[in-house]
């Protein structure tokens, strides 16, 4: 089976590499910006699709499709983002008789939209965040919403992701503002204005179920990520197990989680995604109806190939095992590395890659999309790569995570590296005493006099020390015929005869 793989960077080789290792061959396709890219260097074959804008390139249906048919592709990978949780992709390929290896189109939909989902979890019997479940019709709904249930509260995009599409309003001034703010997002980012409205859950836990589904009814749950720490609704660090989730909690979490996938049929990778109070109550968010960026963690400490199971899933085989045989073993701690600027508030670093050092050792691993060489575009997601560590214990696993960090090295553009050895240092953090307002709060307090010197810098020290060591040479005394250990070595006549 020839698989395409429809998006770029590092999940692209991630799939390429379980697709390798099943005996696949694969298709990469690409954007004019990433015709070097290491998704197309790592493909078996790979196929332009377009200029270097998403909406003319990654999420065109069409082209995708073509290069499918000219490359003899049999199956589509999606990986996450672009056209991951389009139910049109998804039915598209099923229509040119090409395998979406993912969910059906109809549990797409039907978790697709955020009203949708929470009636139909509501009617499974999974608890969610107090709210509407209907997509309000005018901004009078939402004032009226925002009257009963008191503010602060959250507006949403009815079909929105990725932490894109909402706001939080603590102030009655801010709602008109807010509702049209996330209005117009909406339409921009998933070109559906419908928005709704929940009640803010107070210094909340992002807490999430990896699940696994196949064609013949058969469902598990892989144990819960910490999804806490977020930067703009961003997920920036995570975590397998949390560690605020006992063995009871993870079998209620799990449960629901398996009953909510159930309910709309689910086969795949999946995840659901919950919202846990200082008490210890979760309610149903969302589902994600594809693979989440940070599903490493989950198989370090699980031990499931998580893309090998959705490529073995589409072809129709059963799970093969069951939840009882299942069991999670360690901790894994996930950094996802930002072309990123962490003392211009992570403003975006594109640019060259002059010089790559990946860490290495027990325990670690790298899920990376860039090279030395490289040119990182300007046009999408700055992430370069992401790096996990396992350990027998989340301090050891953090411990770890941290001499990873400190010998990652990437010369030419700024990325996030600064700030994630600093967060592994701060105390709260390891005590795991964070909410998802943590990040933002702390970010005073890193220290930026410290950062690593600039490329500028680094190159004038060098060049100086280089003319210090020919100076230094120059004025080596030549030794005289009496020094007997030089003319032993044969040195003594070499060195004359330069004179």
């Amino acid at each position: 089976m020839k698989v395409l793989v429809a998006n770029r960077g590092e999940i692209a080789v991630r799939v390429m590499r379980a697709c390798r290792e099943l005996g696949y061959p694969t298709v990469a396709v690409y954007s004019e910006p990433d015709r070097a890219a290491l998704h197309v260097v790592y493909a078996d074959e790979a196929m332009p699709i377009g200029p270097a804008p998403s909406r003319e390139s990654y999420l065109r249906i069409d082209r995708i499709l073509e290069a499918a048919k000219k490359t003899g592709a049999e199956a589509v990978h999606p990986g996450y983002g672009f056209l991951a949780e389009n139910a049109g992709f998804a039915r598209a390929c099923a229509d040119a008789g090409i395998l979406f290896i993912g969910p059906s189109p109809e549990s797409i939909e039907a978790m697709g939209s955020k009203t949708e989902s929470r009636q139909r979890m509501q009617a499974a019997g999974v608890p969610v965040v107090p709210g509407l479940t209907e997509a309000v019709k005018s901004f009078d709904e939402i004032a009226a919403f925002a009257a009963e249930a008191g503010l602060p509260i959250m507006i949403k995009a009815s079909a929105g992701g990725g932490g894109k599409g909402m706001r939080l309003v603590e102030r009655e001034e801010d709602l008109r503002p807010a509702f049209e703010r996330v209005t117009s997002e909406a339409q921009s980012f998933f070109g559906d204005s419908a928005v709704y409205a929940e009640k803010f859950i107070a210094s909340p836990r992002h807490i999430e179920v990896q699940i696994l589904g196949d064609r013949h009814g058969n469902v598990v749950h892989l144990g819960e990520r910490e999804c806490t720490l977020q930067r703009r609704h961003q997920k920036v660090v995570e975590e397998c197990p949390s560690p605020v989730v006992d063995g009871d909690l993870r079998e209620r979490l799990g449960a629901m989680a398996v009953k909510a996938a159930a309910a709309v049929n689910y086969y795949s990778a999946g995840t659901i995604e919950c919202l846990m109070g200082p008490d210890k109550q979760f309610y149903f968010l969302e589902m994600n109806t594809r693979l989440q960026v940070e599903h490493p963690v989950t198989e370090m400490v699980w031990g499931i190939d998580l893309v090998k199971a959705q490529l073995r899933i589409a072809c129709g085989e059963t799970l093969g095992f069951e939840q009882k045989d299942l069991a999670p073993n360690g901790h894994a701690v996930e950094c996802r590395i930002y072309a990123e600027d962490p003392a211009r508030n992570f403003a975006p670093s594109p640019g060259l890659i002059r010089g790559l050092n990946l860490p290495q050792g027990p325990g670690v691993r790298n899920d990376n999309g860039v090279y030395g060489g490289y040119t990182v575009p300007v046009y999408y997601d700055p992430l370069l790569s992401k790096l996990i560590c396992h350990a027998g214990t989340r301090v050891e696993a953090i411990d770890r995570m941290l001499r990873a960090l400190q010998e990652y090295r990437v010369d030419g553009i700024r990325t996030s590296i600064p700030f994630f050895t600093f967060l592994m240092q701060h105390p709260d953090f390891r005590a795991a005493n964070f909410d998802t307002g943590f990040i933002d709060r702390i970010l005073p307090e890193l220290d930026l006099q410290h950062r690593p010197p600039s490329d500028a810098t680094r190159d004038a020290a060098l060049i100086a020390a280089a003319i210090m060591a020919f100076e230094d040479a120059q004025n080596v005394r030549l030794p005289e015929e009496t020094d007997s250990r030089w003319r032993q070595a044969g040195r003594f006549e070499g060195l004359r005869g330069r004179d």
